[in-house]
């Protein structure tokens, strides 16, 4: 990979690591799961070739630090550092953002409190499940989740997450787990270093957020809402298709699954610079 410039940036009741590479027009990059900026290792260098790119941690994820490490998580202040990010690297200027799964609810929610900053959002597999008809029934989910979580552990409770995940929307015939790439594979520690946080703080916050439906409607002509070709069927899928069809626009496909960012990644960049483009 290319070296990057590295920074931190101080938001309120945090400190960011943040990494740019390229040049040209601003791409912010939000990861979901664990991963942080590293998630971009295998589509970076490719979008940087085109793009400004600003890849960095969430607060309380990898090399982002929380000044409380107790403190409570919510979609609307991981979009203000978003925002804050943008404003940092282009104060003022009309820039692009995508977000990935946990990272692509943020997207919605940056997109729904600065339209005037963005002039494209690609949200890819947002699992916003509060659109779906049977949104109790995951919110139900959810809280076996923490009760499992509380009372018995991560990995249990990651066991009980991954079949609520796999069960929404229609029945598909089983897949093969998908290979990881060597580079995302090594990051294994990190990912596991991240759970408890993900599982205990940011899975009840951002599973629980309704996105406001009548401002993203204001912004769809800037929105792409995309999902993994391999992935319909998965709860992710599911509730990024219904929100599709309540926007009134299009799903894109773009390739593997829900994690097709680590395992096709060189196919998933030239997906997103497409999206980028349309």
């Amino acid at each position: 990979m290319s070296d990057p410039t590295v920074g931190s940036l101080r938001v309120s009741g945090a400190t960011l690591h943040y990494e740019v590479r390229g040049q040209g027009p601003v791409l912010l990059l939000i990861p979901g799961g664990t991963g942080g900026a590293a998630s971009f290792d295998g589509v970076v260098d490719d979008l940087a070739a085109a793009c400004t790119v600003v890849t960095y941690d969430p607060r309380g994820m990898a090399r982002s630090t929380l000044d409380d490490p107790e403190a409570a998580q919510h979609v609307a202040e991981h979009a203000d550092d978003a925002f804050r990010m943008l404003e940092l690297v282009s104060p003022g200027e009309p820039a692009r953002v995508f977000g990935a799964s946990s990272g692509a609810i943020a997207a919605l929610h940056l997109l729904t409190a600065h339209p005037e900053r963005l002039t494209r959002v690609v949200a890819h597999e947002p699992p916003v499940v509060e659109v779906l008809p049977d949104a109790a029934e995951h919110r139900a989910l959810l809280a076996r989740v923490r009760e499992t979580f509380h009372a018995e552990g991560l990995m249990p409770a990651m066991a009980v997450f991954a079949a609520g995940l796999a069960k929404g929307g229609d029945t598909v015939e089983p897949k093969a787990e998908p290979e990881i790439p060597p580079r995302a594979a090594a990051r294994a520690g990190q990912t596991m270093a991240g759970l408890p946080y993900f599982v205990g703080r940011i899975v009840p916050a951002f599973m629980s957020y309704a996105p406001d439906i009548r401002r993203l409607k204001e912004s769809a002509d800037r929105l792409v809402l995309a999902g993994g070709q391999d992935s319909p069927g998965e709860l992710p899928h599911h509730a990024t298709a219904a929100l599709a069809e309540q926007l009134g626009t299009e799903l894109r496909s773009f390739p593997g699954g829900h994690i097709g960012l680590t395992t096709h990644p060189r196919e998933f960049g030239e997906a997103l610079l497409k999206a980028l483009r349309a």
